[in-house]
């Protein structure tokens, strides 16, 4: 959409009210996989919402960390000192401690937290909803955590605004599919034992759920079976807003995690009435002052119904969101556009000030044969890949470019640890090369490790790994889309060593050959409950078989076109129905 159009588009419709930071991402590289939430699910939305050109890029207001004091207005003194530790952390959040950097995590909750005081003081200020694209923290005790919950931001939130001298009442809608059981504590009534509770009248709390607890009568707590549904979900909705109070001040904490195929929510809405949810909020507080919160979400694609809600908000809730649809690409390649055709020219060396120091210098070879160093560095900067690596730990990132056997070399480095060493975190091999009739860009090596980490404890590391990922594969993948892109290739290819390398990459690529893609499919059904990281060494180690022979994992070719064209997937279901794995006999 041009950005003509978008401005357009926002001025006749108006755009949502939106809180969002960078810090919104979470410096933690195994919470992906290990629990299915994707630290980039605020950004994503923030990407979606400028390509739809409902927001744009400096609409977004920025706020404040929140500051110890505030934080100590509902939580206990050893309750904020022990979520300095990266084991408490590590165990709020499903991790391992080594991949807790615990003060730049800490940075990311207390800036969460500093927006829902923000969005609640605009909405205040300026009545009607105000998104905040990171928070709803609702497991958060007074002295206890859980639920991916350190930090109770909403009852921070009220906590300062009473300090500050408002009165009026407040109510706090819970939409996600978990229990409200922290809310319920730090709003707990006077008369029952536990911490102090925050000053002012009484707070409303409503709840729909789809795990039992146990509900203190100040909860209006509405419990739904497992695989409840849209129309259950939707009429439990309306009795709970026919008996939700009028406030001056309501808090919805909209949560993804009711939505099917989420790994940890079990509502099963569609994404259609998840929709339908957020409208009938939006229209039940009539324009009065509400703050509008995710809460949990635990899909790959969760940035969906976060930025559905948003799209309720500004009005545009009849707008669909394509199921294609991917922000991560949209982004690279709006910055991609931005960075103009001279990044390939872009060249910051000594010859540029011949005049004064004197002769020209050998200019250094440029990789691929278009990129300077100084071009590859702002490129990683733009598309916002290295701050992630700072907040892990690591400074003085150094960008390295030479030959290899196979093609051109990058490598980037950093200072980080105890020793304040220096460490490789990326490394690549990149050619032009041929597949087919068609110029592509060949992948030949590819590593990004965070060797400031560890393994989890009790299991190995996936075979042909020395050191954790860094958490930016979609990244990088994106990132070589768009070096074809720029140097007029008709794909990206690689081809690769390991199955889980495959497997990790078959959302965007896929292989050459059909029968070679029939076969990943068979052997992944086949093998299914069985750990990926015991299939790939077992297919890499000849130790499976296929049809009743012995088989070896193949390394062919995988593509991601950057123009998509048809594929045989006729032939690779006919090769997937005919083939039949089973472990080797001798294993």
């Amino acid at each position: 959409m041009p950005a003509w159009t978008r401005s357009l588009t926002r001025l006749l419709r108006g755009a949502p009210r939106v809180v969002y930071h960078p810090e919104y991402r979470l410096p933690m590289t195994s919470v992906a996989a290990r629990a299915g939430l994707d630290p980039r699910r605020a950004e994503l939305t923030l990407d979606v919402l400028i390509q739809l050109g409902v927001l744009g890029e400096e609409d977004a207001m920025e706020p404040q960390r929140a500051d110890w004091g505030d934080l100590a207005r509902v939580h206990s003194a050893a309750w904020l000192e022990a979520i300095t530790q990266p084991e408490t952390l590590a165990r709020i959040f499903a991790v391992e401690p080594w991949d807790v950097p615990s003060d730049a995590v800490l940075d990311s909750l207390r800036r969460a937290t500093g927006g829902t005081v923000l969005a609640a003081r605009i909405a205040l200020a300026n009545p009607g909803a105000v998104l905040n694209l990171f928070g709803g923290f609702h497991h958060a005790r007074p002295d206890a955590g859980g639920g991916f919950c350190a930090i109770n931001d909403t009852a921070v939130a009220v906590a300062q605004l009473r300090a500050e001298g408002f009165t009026a009442p407040v109510a706090i809608l819970d939409l996600d599919a978990h229990a409200p059981d922290g809310l319920a504590a730090c709003f707990a009534p006077a008369s029952s034992s536990g911490p102090a509770p925050i000053p002012g009248p009484p707070t409303w709390i409503g709840s729909i759920t789809g795990h039992a607890w146990s509900a203190p009568p100040h909860i209006d707590e509405s419990l739904l079976p497992p695989g409840s549904g849209d129309d259950i979900y939707l009429r439990t909705l309306s009795s709970l807003l026919d008996r939700m109070p009028r406030a001056a001040l309501t808090f919805v904490i909209a949560g993804g995690d009711v939505r099917a195929g989420d790994a940890l929510g079990a509502l099963a809405l569609t994404e259609a009435g998840v929709r339908q949810r957020d409208q009938r909020v939006h229209d039940a507080l009539a324009g009065a002052a509400a703050v509008w919160l995710p809460g949990g979400g635990y899909r790959h694609d969760a940035w969906r119904v976060l930025a559905g809600t948003a799209l309720v908000l500004a009005g545009h809730g009849g707008l669909e969101l394509r199921a294609d649809a991917d922000p991560l690409r949209s982004r690279f390649r709006r910055v991609s556009l931005r960075l103009g055709p001279d990044l390939d020219d872009l060249s910051l060396d000594a010859s540029d000030l011949d005049e004064v120091l004197g002769p020209r210098r050998a200019e250094a070879p440029r990789f691929l044969g278009a990129y300077t160093r100084a071009a590859i560095e702002l490129a990683l900067d733009r598309f916002g890949m290295l701050d992630p690596v700072r907040r892990l730990g690591y400074h003085e990132l150094r960008v390295e470019l030479d030959r290899a056997a196979l093609g051109d070399r990058f490598r980037l480095w950093a200072l980080g640890g105890e020793t304040e060493a220096e460490h490789l975190l990326a490394e690549s091999v990149l050619a032009r090369d041929t597949l087919g009739d068609e110029a592509v860009l060949f992948i030949h090596w590819l590593t990004l490790r965070h060797p400031l980490g560890a393994f989890r404890s009790g299991k190995p590391p996936l075979p042909g790994q020395d050191a954790p990922g860094l958490g930016l594969a979609r990244e990088a993948g994106e990132l070589h889309r768009r070096i074809a892109e720029r140097l007029g290739l008709a794909g990206v290819v690689m081809r690769p060593a390991w199955l889980h390398v495959a497997v990790t990459a078959k959302e965007r690529m896929h292989f050459h050959d059909p029968a070679v893609q029939g076969r990943m499919e068979a052997l992944l059904r086949d093998t299914h409950g069985v750990p990926l990281t015991r299939v790939s060494q077992l297919a890499h180690d000849g130790k499976l078989t296929l049809n009743g022979e012995p088989w070896r994992w193949e390394p062919a070719p995988m593509v991601e076109w950057v123009k998509p064209r048809p594929r045989d997937r006729h032939r690779e279901a006919e090769v997937a129905a005919a083939s039949h794995f089973a472990v080797s006999a001798e294993t």
